[in-house]
């Protein structure tokens, strides 16, 4: 009888499963479920973009690529950078094609932390920098943004956090969940700490092309300062709604990049090709179809905002990704046990802030890249549940 308990390794035995998937598998299994759970872009690819994917098969075009990506992809991306965010990379040396973001993620961690290296994570934020940070053998530093600060990291949270044995910070912004942006003040803030120091920095910027500021997505190596110590972390799956071609990609400066792509190679060797040629085309010819996507979004997020403080649930506005991140607090319930209520009773799906980290206790996350009666049938069940609650 094998004794797995003694085998596997303790350090991802240890971790906990995602938060996300506990709710949406279990919404999944219940009949009349109206889910707000899960970030995933109702729109279908553009067609034009499928129809070049298609196209790519037809033409035989199933082998693998270069261990870095498509030579006109890493083209196209540098083209892409410097004409939305103002950030040239060489598409030789700087570019890294991958699968999905959270590849990109996690080889940019694995190649800068070494065993007892501190990484600042602020949360609440997505769910795999904290695990990918320990299973490198690096030590989380979680640094927990407010709803006051309208969930931003401050500078004063950055000096505190910052030790002799801090090697990395993360930067999640646009934020999953919190809908939090950095904008180019709070980043010149975060240069002017880091100023001095060997610190790198990796940007998470799968959500930059959902920002509703006036300005827009500020990238943090655009900042003075930044761009030798930043992975710019992106991909396809928000911006052109191309979730399962599982397709995104890493910059940065060459010498670190090298370490990078290292690691890619030996894990992974390249990148879909059919997803490769899909997205040329995606970088070339849909910044119009981004835009429309991005007006539904920008309804949607006025709506469900307006539905949750409405029923009592104050709502910052969020100024990027998909997502709302209501204060329960009001009902006296904890975050799991709102979602878990409501989930059981009223057959709606959220999910706990503390997916997220401890710093979400009392808040939870609703998606609303769904439709807009999809949206205004669930706030409508939220209602019914909170006045239960009243009773």
């Amino acid at each position: 009888m094998m004794d797995y308990s003694s085998i596997l390794n303790k350090t991802v035995t240890e971790i906990k499963p995602s938060g996300i998937r506990k709710f949406f598998d279990i919404a999944a299994e219940m009949d009349d479920v109206i889910s707000l759970s899960i970030g995933e872009p109702d729109f279908q690819t553009p067609w034009e973009v499928r129809k070049e994917g298609i196209a790519s098969l037809e033409r035989g075009k199933t082998k693998y690529t270069s261990n870095k990506g498509l030579d006109e992809l890493r083209k196209e991306i540098s083209n892409y950078l410097k004409r939305r965010y103002n950030v040239s990379y060489d598409s030789k040396d700087e570019i890294l094609v991958t699968v999905g973001g959270s590849e990109a993620i996690d080889l940019a961690i694995r190649a800068i932390v070494s065993p007892g290296d501190e990484v600042i994570i602020p949360q609440p934020s997505y769910v795999c920098y904290e695990p990918m940070t320990r299973i490198a053998g690096g030590v989380p530093v979680i640094v927990e943004t407010k709803a006051e600060d309208e969930f931003k990291l401050t500078r004063k949270q950055l000096e505190d956090a910052i030790t002799d044995k801090t090697k990395l910070l993360i930067l999640p912004f646009p934020c999953n969940p919190t809908g939090g942006v950095m904008e180019k003040k709070d980043l010149e803030e975060v240069a002017d700490v880091l100023k001095g120091t060997n610190i790198m920095v990796i940007s998470d910027e799968i959500y930059s092309e959902l920002t509703f500021t006036g300005n827009g997505h500020i990238s943090p190596a655009s900042i003075d300062g930044m761009f030798e110590r930043t992975i710019t972390v992106n991909g396809f799956s928000k911006a052109f709604s191309m979730t399962g071609w599982r397709l995104g990609y890493a910059c940065g400066p060459k010498e670190v990049m090298k370490e990078i792509i290292k690691i890619h190679q030996f894990a992974i060797m390249c990148a879909p090709t059919v997803s490769q040629y899909a997205a040329v085309w995606a970088l070339k010819y849909c910044d119009e179809d981004v835009r429309e996507m991005l007006k539904v979004y920008d309804q949607r997020r006025r709506l469900i905002t307006k539905g949750f403080n409405d029923l009592g649930l104050t709502c910052k506005e969020p100024k990027g990704a998909f997502y709302v991140f209501p204060s329960i607090k009001s009902t006296g319930l904890s975050s799991d046990e709102f979602c878990e209520q409501l989930l059981d009773r009223y057959h709606v799906a959220v999910i706990p802030g503390t997916a997220f980290g401890k710093g979400g206790e009392g808040f939870v996350r609703a998606s609303y890249c769904y439709s807009t009666d999809h949206i205004i049938e669930a706030l409508k069940r939220i209602g019914q549940f909170i006045k239960t609650l009243e009773k």
